[in-house]
């Protein structure tokens, strides 16, 4: 990683030299990489409805994450100034105090179906019928079994509502390296009828839940004290004390650790939203609560643990479709779903570390403001070649505002 260092002061040309001689990227996938247009339109009329365009998220690299002992070049596609900062700096923190240890459970989906109308005995019948049930289920998922998945347990409850009971049968899919939406409905759409015919009542819903409890990722930091200032390790277990005590501020502290385990779920075709879903859910069960952890250990060193749900795939929905993804997938290097998860719960702990560590100390905005200032110049009408004066300007001035910059430009331009 020594080639990297010094990354964001290199120009793009640059930069995807040393992604080609380090990552193995070719000359046809810089290509793709550099033209922002690389979905073109008949590949997005393919991929949603009412297609008029595509918009466009700047796409870059975090280099240097050390996890279970591998170094990582980390793709993270995010419009936010600062982000990509922030994990850099927790990523390099890291690797100074030994890296990121993670894990990773099994990819084991869950999915629902939902059967309304139905009578007092419509538990006990499903047990009664459970192995015929099972059977059905698991025929349905042979495709997967030629990969090493399949069916992994089954299991069914009551609900009592106010429009009568419900029964919900429960599957747990192991769906490999996919994320696993299609495959597990796919199953429950079949398997449906089936619960119908030995249960009785009508299926509604036969959906796979994105609180994905039997799919968490780990990952755990230890940062030295000596590389971080006892300042810095008491700024940190405070800024966590108060997102551990306060809802409105758990809010925000989630969201530090989402931007980095977002961005990398969009560089790499993964359906983020699901992810956010998932993680939410998990941070709300028994109370809204911070997905990370911080403390001191006995050497008075600063810990830091993150767990949540993360499903992510390396094959299937729009992962292949979306021409970026594949490449940024063979950026990072990851060989495996269980794997990529693992290296985006490192991205979320760092990018959180990073927040709390700024917001306690020197505060963000300085560097935030400054990132964003090229921002306010384009703008304001800067072209290429001016946009790097006025931010400059604008962070001299410390008024960013797009009248300044356009008073800048003006000046700049001898009007």
């Amino acid at each position: 990683m020594e080639k990297f260092s010094g990354f964001y002061k290199l120009s793009i040309e640059e930069r995807m030299k040393l992604l080609k001689s380090e990552c193995g990227v070719t000359d046809e996938e810089a290509k793709t990489l550099l033209d922002s247009g690389a979905l073109t339109l008949e590949t997005a009329n393919r991929m949603v409805e009412n297609v008029v365009g595509a918009t466009h998220i700047p796409l870059g690299i975090v280099p240097g994450f050390l996890v279970n002992g591998r170094e990582y070049v980390v793709p993270m596609a995010i419009e936010e100034p600062s982000v990509i900062a922030a994990a850099s700096k927790g990523a390099k923190l890291a690797r100074e105090s030994g890296g990121f240890s993670a894990e990773a459970d099994e990819p084991v989906m869950l999915g629902q179906v939902q059967i309304v109308g139905v009578g007092k005995d419509a538990l006990k019948k499903f047990e009664e019928n459970r192995d015929e049930i099972y059977s059905g289920a698991k025929e349905l998922c042979s495709q997967m079994e030629k990969y090493g998945g399949g069916l992994r347990g089954m299991g069914a409850r009551i609900i009592e509502s106010s429009r009568g009971s419900m029964l919900i049968a429960e599957f747990a899919v192991d769906v490999r390296d996919a994320m696993g939406a299609n495959t597990v409905n796919t199953m429950l759409e079949g398997v449906a009828p089936l619960i119908v015919s030995k249960c009785g009542g009508k299926a509604r819903l036969r959906i796979l839940t994105n609180l994905a409890l039997l799919r968490k990722a780990r990952a755990r930091c230890t940062w030295k004290k000596g590389i971080l200032s006892e300042e810095e390790i008491e700024g940190v277990l405070d800024a966590y004390e108060l997102a551990a005590n306060d809802i409105y501020r758990c809010s925000t502290h989630n969201k530090g650790s989402m931007n980095g385990i977002d961005a990398v779920a969009v560089a790499t075709g993964n359906d983020w939203r699901a992810v956010e879903a998932g993680a939410h859910a998990f941070a709300a069960m028994g109370g809204y609560k911070p997905l990370t952890r911080f403390y001191k250990d006995a050497k008075g060193n600063l810990v830091g643990e993150i767990e949540l749900p993360l499903a992510v795939g390396t094959i299937g929905g729009s992962i292949k479709t979306n021409p970026v993804a594949p490449i940024a997938l063979k950026i990072l290097g990851v060989k495996d779903a269980r794997e990529l998860s693992m290296v985006m719960a490192a991205v979320g702990l760092a990018q959180n570390f990073a927040a709390l560590r700024a917001l306690s100390t020197e505060g963000i905005q300085a560097g935030h403001m400054k990132l964003h200032g090229a921002n306010i110049a384009i703008i304001a009408g800067a072209t290429p070649d001016e946009v790097e004066e006025v931010a400059a300007r604008l962070a001299k001035d410390k008024e960013y505002s797009v009248e300044n910059a356009k008073k800048i430009l003006k000046e700049l331009r001898g009007e």
